[in-house]
């Protein structure tokens, strides 16, 4: 039975080993986001590609998740960071586009009544914030985003990534240093965008 108790992550994925159609609850509640996260780095048609790659791997591998992690999250967003080693150069075409257009294609089209002048700063700034993006380490690159985009904390970005935090820490400074680098003195993460609703 396919009942949804706000059962916990973790029991789901036990409970999905004797029935395994109890794993689609987990698809409902983590598909979306990831699929926007996923479309963000290498477009919407990649995204589909590697969001069901992403799941797929989880399903099969469900039996080897740990269940003292109480939450999917960070597993699943991990499955798909590796994933998207097949399609970096998609996500660096994505960068290019972004840093060419100032566009990001994921996020919602400003109201028409917007003032165009506060669409065309937006605009360049999402252009210098592609072009330092693409010009980052994979590595780096990857943390930052997930925290950026996923909006995962850095226990959760170290459990996707499967390295220390510290690493995470490290990681994420030097992206950032960059990023202010190449926004002349802004802090990266003070830059606010609207994400659609879903």
């Amino acid at each position: 039975m396919l009942t949804d108790r706000r059962e916990a992550d973790h029991e789901i994925v036990e409970r999905s080993r004797r029935e395994p159609e109890v794993f689609a609850l987990l698809f409902g509640r983590y598909a979306a986001a990831l699929h926007r996260y996923l479309a963000r780095r290498i477009g919407t048609q990649d995204a589909q590609d590697v969001l069901g790659d992403t799941f797929l791997e989880a399903f099969r591998e469900r039996h080897r998740y740990d269940p003292a992690r109480q939450e999917v999250r960070p597993w699943l967003y991990g499955i798909a960071t590796n994933r998207l080693g097949r399609y970096r150069r998609a996500e660096l075409k994505q960068l290019r586009i972004l840093q060419r257009t100032g566009r990001d294609p994921v996020l919602a089209e400003p109201p028409f009544t917007e003032r165009s002048d506060a669409r065309v700063g937006a605009g360049a700034v999402r252009q210098q914030l592609a072009g330092a993006l693409h010009r980052l380490p994979a590595g780096q690159r990857d943390a930052l985003l997930l925290v950026a985009w996923a909006q995962l904390g850095y226990q959760e970005v170290a459990q996707a990534l499967g390295v220390p935090v510290g690493t995470v820490r490290s990681r994420i400074s030097r992206a950032r240093a960059v990023l202010r680098d190449a926004l002349g003195g802004t802090d990266p993460t003070s830059i606010k965008e609207g994400v659609p609703d879903e």
